[in-house]
């Protein structure tokens, strides 16, 4: 599903991103990335969806060679993954509903597949009856549920999660995770970028631990380690 192979990003004045990183990590697993602060993790997150470019190495996602990826096939990869950050980025004036539609629509998805799709997100991270709430009307956590909603609503293969738990306190983030997991369950493969100690010891799942860049640790049943 995602295969980092001798992966370098180096940034303005030879900060290090990621220094030849090679991972693998197969469709239907759930990985946490750990690290502390300028670790890579972001860095990681962001090569997978094509957000920045990579000085060496080669990326696979989902079979598609990523390495040397052409603008204009950014968007179609992106389709491919779902992705869920720390910042919300929910339209204030949209409803729950037109904020989750509005990612199908900038896609070119008909309005019947639209109402059709909507609705089943939605009732997913449990918000079905809030559909015509707006953001500023529902709590923290309910809004990046909103944002896990928009990330599935093209039936994705692949979620990438970067640090979705970080503007929530403790048990809005620990919902949060188990809908991940309740996602990861259904055959989505999960890649969660965290420096939340607990909550990667409470998954018992794969952890990648990351330092200055490098992979220092890969756990199949890990724990946070730095």
């Amino acid at each position: 599903m995602v295969i980092f192979e001798h992966v370098t990003k180096k940034y303005q004045r030879q900060n290090v991103g990621l220094e030849d990183v090679s991972l693998h990590i197969q469709p239907g697993e759930f990985v946490s990335v750990v690290g502390q602060s300028g670790s890579g993790k972001t860095t990681l997150a962001k090569l997978i969806i094509a957000e920045e470019r990579f000085d060496r190495g080669r990326i696979i996602i989902g079979g598609w060679n990523i390495t040397r990826i052409q603008h204009r096939d950014i968007p179609t990869l992106r389709r491919q993954i779902g992705v869920v950050f720390q910042d919300f980025k929910l339209l204030p004036r949209k409803t729950l509903f037109e904020n989750v539609a509005f990612a199908l629509e900038v896609a070119g998805q008909s309005a019947a597949r639209i109402a059709s799709i909507v609705p089943q997100v939605l009732k997913i991270v449990g918000l079905e009856q809030k559909v015509d709430r707006y953001p500023d009307q529902i709590s923290g956590g309910e809004q990046q549920r909103v944002v896990i909603a928009r990330a599935l609503a093209h039936r994705p293969k692949l979620l990438v999660a970067d640090e979705p738990t970080g503007n929530l306190d403790s048990i809005n983030a620990q919902e949060i995770i188990s809908l991940l997991k309740k996602i990861n369950e259904f055959g989505t493969t999960v890649v969660l970028v965290t420096h939340n100690r607990e909550i990667v010891n409470m998954l018992k799942k794969r952890v990648i631990t990351l330092d200055h860049g490098h992979v220092i640790a890969d756990q199949k049943a890990g724990k946070y380690l730095l």
